[in-house]
């Protein structure tokens, strides 16, 4: 037990000295691994979550194939919308597709509270599994949930989106019931993560994905107050918590002010840049493109030292990706930044 909770990663989460700078990857487990499309071949990733072995084992296939100083829960951030009344489907090729958006105050008022311990029972037990087997290792398990407003960008648009219109316009043109799904939304992942924490997930991350595409003004009025409950409720737990999202240059300040003990920081904005705005009294967490793990290795080493050496070897970095690992990404390239990222920073 000493081992796991003197583990490198918690150790940055806490701002507090490692003996090398702990890596992990948004998106670690998926498709660019032939482990896991060996098992994908078989299964829908609905059938993966939904049957804890699988989503166990998928969860520590880059623990044993890269050597990675965490792993993180294999889920979804759409699960919790599903009990509550949503129809979710994972088109082939389309991504996620909601069949019933929430865009009028009825569709709200619709909206079922979520129960996390029977409505989404499976991804606690595929976290209890994952804690078995790590066990005594210094390897800490991150269990995760999308932000109220990535959440909610997902249900009012029926899936991904480019530009938000329906989002932006409820929550502009009908703030009444914009506040009322954020209130929902806000509740519901928050019984999930502290579900999640009761089950043993050693730290959680909070994905605000999409969060970039908000004016700073609209993210003080419309999201701060729902994320910040979250964040505090988990917090004063003692758990660890990475508040991430992407293209929040002009966010950072005032998503430390909705909390975190770690914030994730994109590839758009250098991480010393990020560090000033942030200060030093909260940890960090990146931040190289996605794109880089394609580049040949020697170019790939530059770009993992100029992350590093822009991180300056103070306390509280967690090495990561500005976002999640693309498909078709070289495997062999991943595990080298991790052996590059250990090596680099050895003490």
């Amino acid at each position: 037990m000493s081992s796991e909770l003197d583990a490198r990663f918690l150790r940055a989460c806490r701002r507090q000295p490692v003996d090398a700078t702990p890596v992990w990857f948004m998106r670690q487990a998926g498709r660019y691994m032939p482990e896991y499309r060996r098992i994908r071949a078989h299964h829908s990733l609905l059938e993966i979550v939904e049957r804890p072995e699988l989503a166990a084992e998928v969860t520590l296939q880059p623990v044993h194939a890269l050597g990675v100083d965490a792993a993180i829960l294999f889920a979804d951030i759409l699960l919790p919308i599903v009990p509550m009344g949503l129809k979710l489907e994972f088109a082939q090729g389309e991504g996620p597709l909601i069949h019933n958006p929430v865009r009028t105050p009825e569709d709200v008022a619709s909206l079922r509270e979520l129960e996390a311990e029977s409505d989404l029972g499976h991804v606690l037990e595929a976290i209890r599994l994952v804690r078995r087997e790590l066990s005594g290792k210094p390897v800490p398990l991150i269990g995760f949930a999308g932000a109220p407003f990535t959440l909610a960008s997902y249900v009012i648009e029926g899936g991904a989106s480019r530009n938000y219109i329906h989002t932006k316009l409820l929550m502009h043109a009908q703030p009444q019931t914009w506040h009322a799904l954020m209130d929902k939304l806000a509740q519901a992942l928050t019984g999930y993560l502290l579900a999640q924490v009761r089950a043993g997930a050693q730290a959680v991350q909070l994905f605000d994905s999409w969060v970039g595409a908000l004016s700073p003004q609209d993210y003080a009025c419309y999201v701060l107050p729902y994320s910040q409950r979250i964040l505090k409720a988990i917090q004063v737990t003692g758990t660890p918590v990475i508040h991430f999202g992407t293209g929040t240059a002009t966010l950072l300040e005032l998503m430390k002010q909705a909390g975190g003990d770690v914030i994730g920081l994109d590839w758009r904005l250098p991480l010393d840049q990020g560090r000033r705005l942030l200060g030093d009294d909260v940890a960090v967490q990146g931040n190289l493109d996605p794109v880089a793990l394609f580049a040949p290795l020697p170019v790939l080493r530059q770009q993992v030292q100029d992350v590093l050496e822009r991180a300056g070897g103070l306390p509280g970095h967690i090495f990561n990706l500005g976002h999640g690992i693309l498909p078709h990404t070289p495997v062999e390239h991943v595990k080298a930044v991790v052996e590059m990222v250990h090596e680099i920073t050895a003490q």
